[in-house]
């Protein structure tokens, strides 16, 4: 069961009989750290958190602030929790992003569910089994240790036992959760490290999951908004106030119940049956004022560098024992385009409204920041909103999930009913906020022995954490330029380069954008990784064997040898470097390593990925073709292998549309991609042969997973291009256009 319960069930649990409470005493949250997404709130809820609540009828519920993306955490959380508490898997219900009943852990993002919110649920499952170990020892007289354990049933070797159901009885037991209880060692698990099948996928598959978009309430309306003509911006005087007139008379012959809803540029309409609020959204008629102009987008290069930033110096290293004089030094500029989270279903939410509760049922990623941003718009206590999370279309970021919960929320507040919002695809693909664009330069040398000297870095990255759009339509937040510090993402490069320059340029928001799967870590790789590819070039040496000799951590170098041994890496052989075989096509084979660093720098290293891809490139069309993907990755302790295996598939899957294909294209007004002609995406045809190699390090601590190997991605891919064409690509995406034009141009060059 995925659990939904209303607010007062989950307060219940602290008066319950039969109950033991591993908790938390409530504490104001954390405020964001600068330039880091989230948002300040002072609300302290009114009771401790909860981590593990064992129940006497033999239920263990657990409770974690993050969600499940379709990543499997939920499957793999539950399995972290029955391990350590020494209970079937069966017995673990896990209660994900509820506010009223999880902690705040903030927003899920960063592949962090496993590798650090996940730390207190073991952490309470082991202090809850060691709570009963304890009490059956004195019920027995023996020493704990004396003591084994399964399935919460607790037996000494003369078959004496208890159960821990027995042992609570009509108790309510509170313990204060304490990290300096024990947890079990590797060697003792007996559920971590297995593929357990995801609890979610059976309903899903039989079409019985209940998803925000079908939930329904006794007495619901259904609204639909209609957005200003600034299509996916938040930035400027005009936003919020743009909006001259509406002419309610316009929708008044489609049914008799139609409302409308007016706040600054905030418009919506409601109805009882949802066709009438689709009819009537397309036929409000609505004067704008046209909006000021956008930038010019189509030259990213020229946009990025001319836009005013505020400069950090991460990394500034110098050898002196290292100044060698240069065999050579390459000056490169990697172009990386905005790009849509392209969810495949819109967003869609429900709330519902009193002046004592607000409920607002959501896909949100952001459950707990999306109540703070609630409790802004309409001026209303955080402890009076409860925000319940649901099951929605993949988000891989923030999409528009929260912004149609604000949508909901106003709407119900103004109608007096429930009421139900789903955005159009036009809405979802104009409004959504886009993973930023990227502009890098590097500087590199290496003597003359193809031994690396210096690396100077300098990235620029326009974004925010886009504020929910309520927010600014209705004025209630100013549209002023606002700039997140997430642009030093694996910033650093992971070669050993004794004399290095690290800068980030952190740009406020061109357009409304925000953290996309990868976030920065994916544009500042495929620099680095293209770079080093360019170097090896120069040094005459090969691909795999130059970054082997100078990765100076040894994971990732095991890691490189094993994904490089699995996908027979032929040392020092070559593609067809732009002369066409027999079948008339460019063969190109490439490399690319990363590991995903990421939170406020210097961030937290999770899941070492290498990607080894092969291509075959029409010189007539560009096309390419990627005909085999192999990855490896280093994920320490797997909790579910085959989730993870599931991860990287769809982590491959997603970033070749992202590399081949995905761009979003701009007017002077905003977004123009509003249908998937415009927006196209990796077809199923288009999917190559992925053969995943798992690093077996099952013994070290688990690092996050959800997007390491989405981060190698498109370096692995332009350097195949290299050995099949003999041209270098650095802009994102790397359409047949593009590879036409390179071709060409290597050509008139060559001629």
């Amino acid at each position: 069961m995925l659990y939904t319960q209303p607010k007062a069930q989950f307060q219940q649990l602290f008066q319950q009989p039969g109950a033991l409470l591993v908790v938390r005493a409530a504490v104001q949250p954390a405020k964001p750290a600068p330039g880091q997404p989230g948002i300040a709130s002072d609300y302290r809820q009114a009771h401790a958190d909860i981590f593990i609540a064992v129940l006497a009828s033999g239920e263990v519920m657990a409770f974690n602030g993050h969600v499940d993306l379709g990543t499997g955490v939920r499957t793999a959380l539950a399995q972290i929790v029955a391990d350590e508490l020494d209970v079937s898997f069966d017995r673990v219900r896990m209660v994900l992003g509820h506010t009223e009943a999880t902690p705040n852990q903030g927003p899920t993002i960063a592949s962090a569910t496993i590798q650090i919110t996940s730390v207190p649920l073991r952490q309470a499952a082991a202090q809850a089994r060691n709570f009963f170990l304890h009490k059956a020892a004195g019920q027995f007289g023996v020493d704990p240790s004396e003591l084994s354990v399964d399935d919460g049933v607790i037996s000494l070797p003369d078959g004496r036992s208890c159960t821990y159901w027995a042992l609570l009885g009509q108790q309510n037991v509170q313990l204060e959760y304490n990290t300096q209880v024990a947890i079990k060692p590797a060697s003792q698990y007996k559920l971590i490290g297995k593929s357990i099948p995801r609890v979610d996928l059976p309903l899903k598959a039989t079409g019985q999951l209940i998803y925000v978009h079908d939930m329904r309430l006794p007495g619901m309306w259904h609204g639909r908004v209609v957005r200003p003509p600034y299509t996916g911006r938040d930035c400027g005087a005009f936003i919020g106030k743009s909006l001259i007139s509406v002419d309610e008379s316009s929708v008044a012959h489609i049914a008799d119940d139609i409302r409308v809803v007016v706040i600054g540029d905030f418009v919506g309409v409601v109805a009882r049956r949802e066709e009438h609020a689709i009819k009537a959204a397309k036929a409000l008629k609505a004067n704008w004022r046209t909006p000021e102009k956008l930038v010019p987008l189509d030259d990213l290069d020229d946009a990025l560098r001319n836009e005013p930033y505020k400069e950090r110096v991460l990394v500034e290293q110098a050898n002196a024992s290292a100044q060698a004089a240069a065999g050579a030094t390459l000056r490169r500029t990697y172009v990386w385009p905005f790009q849509m989270h392209a969810s495949i279903g819109p967003s869609c939410s429900v709330a519902d409204f009193s002046p004592e509760h607000l409920k607002v049922w959501t896909g949100s990623q952001n459950p707990h920041m999306l109540r703070t941003e609630l409790s802004r718009l309409l001026q209303m206590d955080e402890g009076f909103i409860e925000v319940i999370r649901m099951e929605a279309s993949g988000c891989y970021g923030r999409n528009c999930a929260d912004d149609v919960g604000a949508d909901a929320a106003l709407l119900s507040r103004s109608v007096g009913h429930p009421v139900r919002v789903q955005l159009s695809r036009e809405q979802e693909h104009g409004w959504e906020p886009k993973g930023a664009a990227q502009l890098i330069d590097i500087t590199g040398a290496v003597d003359t022995q193809g031994n690396l000297l210096s690396y100077d870095f300098v990235t620029r990255y326009p974004s925010n954490d886009a504020p929910t759009l309520a927010l600014m339509l209705t004025g209630a937040v100013p549209a002023e330029p606002r700039m997140l510090e997430m642009g030093d993402r694996t910033s650093v490069p992971p070669y050993d380069y004794p004399n290095m320059r690290i800068v980030c340029h952190d740009l406020a928001s061109i357009v409304r954008s925000a953290w996309l799967r990868g976030v920065s870590a994916m544009p500042n790789s495929f620099a680095h990784d293209s770079f080093i590819d360019e170097l090896a070039a120069e040094a005459g040496q090969d691909p795999v064997q130059f970054r082997l000799n100078h990765l100076k951590d040894e994971r990732a170098h095991t890691l490189l040898l094993e994904t490089a041994e699995k996908a027979q890496w032929q040392a020092g052989a070559q593609g067809s470097r732009g002369i066409a075989g027999d079948d008339g096509l460019l063969h190109g084979r490439g490399v690319s390593y990363a590991r995903y660093v990421h939170s406020r720098f210097p961030g937290y290293g999770a899941a070492w990925s290498v990607w080894v891809v092969d291509i075959l490139v029409d010189p007539a069309t560009g096309r390419i073709t990627v005909k085999r993907v192999v990855a490896g990755q280093d994920t320490g302790m797997m909790v579910n292998p085959d989730g993870v295996k599931h991860q990287l598939h769809g982590n491959i899957i997603q970033s070749l549309s992202r590399v081949l294909k995905e761009h979003v294209v701009f007017d002077d007004k905003g977004v123009v991609d509003l249908e998937w002609g415009a927006y196209p995406i990796l077809g199923f045809t288009e999917i190559p042969a992925i053969d995943v190699y798992l690093a077996p390090r099952q013994d070290q601590p688990p690092m996050g997973a959800g997007e390491s190997s989405s981060v190698p991605s498109a370096a692995a891919i332009a350097n195949a291009l290299f050995d099949a064409t003999g041209v270098r690509f650095r802009e994102v995406p790397f359409t047949p256009e593009k590879i036409v034009q390179g071709l060409r141009m290597a050509e008139a060059v060559a001629a």
